[in-house]
């Protein structure tokens, strides 16, 4: 069953001056949920409660989506880059003490976060699960065909109208990459935040950063120097491949395939799966958590 309703309460921690929300719940080893573009802790919301039990539950806002502060329109366009993102989360999770024996739960562009993050703190990661999410340089052909049009849109000089001005992502992308017709309650949490047009700024950066056809130059070095460390270590990894699915298809559903250690399983969604498969997705994620191997080292 599907809830609209956010159960939990959120904290606060100030990161670099800003303050960043986040839900709490549960003792024990950290389990993080990493949300991507243009969605919030929310998106997990009917998830946490299947993990409830096997840790303390961390779900962040990222800065600038959900409850967490913007960033000033005088830092410029490009205020929300991912590397400003990355030092935003890992500030946070050094802050609050979630930072040893992370279990990363990742979607989107929360899962470039995790990969990023876990392959700089190698040690400190119990284990990986994944959806929908960035594992590899991508060309216009491993995009989804549907989508194609639109994200050429955002990355040329026509985003700012199609985004700024008409928030098409959330208006648009959001509920077309959702299986089942999202109620009003849900859109109007995902538009929370995103009222001004300069606070959807981060909802024009994202897709600007995804590497496609080697641009950005810096984010293909990046997302390829972490494909390939994923691919050659022994961290437990949970994919939850989606069906039909969106952007993780293709050649680089292939190769995140030949990862080591991993446990595949099929659910049914586009893209924001969490919002048509979440039972399915956090029955999984606890079963898998519960059999990981605390003697098995990453390398």
């Amino acid at each position: 069953m599907v809830s609209g309703e956010l159960r939990y309460k959120k904290c606060v921690q100030s990161v670099m001056g800003k303050q960043i929300a986040y839900i709490d719940e549960g003792d024990g080893d950290p389990i993080v949920l990493l949300h991507g573009n243009p969605t919030s802790s929310y998106l997990w919301r009917n998830i946490i409660p299947q993990l409830e039990g096997l840790g303390r539950i961390i779900a962040p806002d990222l800065i600038g989506q959900g409850d967490s502060d913007k960033l000033p329109v005088s830092e410029g366009a490009e205020r929300y880059s991912f590397r400003v993102a990355y030092d935003y989360l890992d500030g946070l999770l050094t802050a609050i003490g979630a930072d040893q024996k992370v279990t990363l739960v990742i979607h989107d562009w929360g899962s470039a976060l995790g990969f990023y993050w876990a392959q700089q703190h190698p040690a400190a990661v119990r284990g990986i699960a994944y959806m929908e999410g960035i594992v590899c340089p991508l060309s216009w052909d491993d995009w989804p065909e549907q989508a194609r049009g639109i994200f050429k849109g955002f990355r040329s000089n026509k985003g700012e109208d199609m985004i700024l001005r008409r928030n098409m992502f959330i208006e648009q992308v959001l509920p077309s990459s959702v299986l089942r017709d999202l109620t009003e309650q849900e859109m109007a949490v995902y538009r929370c935040g995103f009222e001004q047009p300069d606070d959807r700024q981060p909802t024009l950066n994202w897709p600007r950063q995804i590497p496609i056809e080697g641009q950005p130059s810096d984010m293909v070095a990046l997302v390829n120097s972490y494909g390939r460390w994923m691919a050659s270590n022994s961290i437990a990894k949970l994919f939850i491949n989606a069906e039909p699915g969106s952007i993780l298809t293709g050649k680089p559903r292939e190769f995140c395939r030949s990862w080591p250690n991993q446990t595949e399983v099929t659910v049914v969604g586009t893209h924001f799966i969490q919002e048509d498969s979440p039972i399915d997705i956090g029955r999984a994620i606890a079963k898998w958590y519960r059999a990981i191997d605390d003697n098995n080292p990453p390398v």
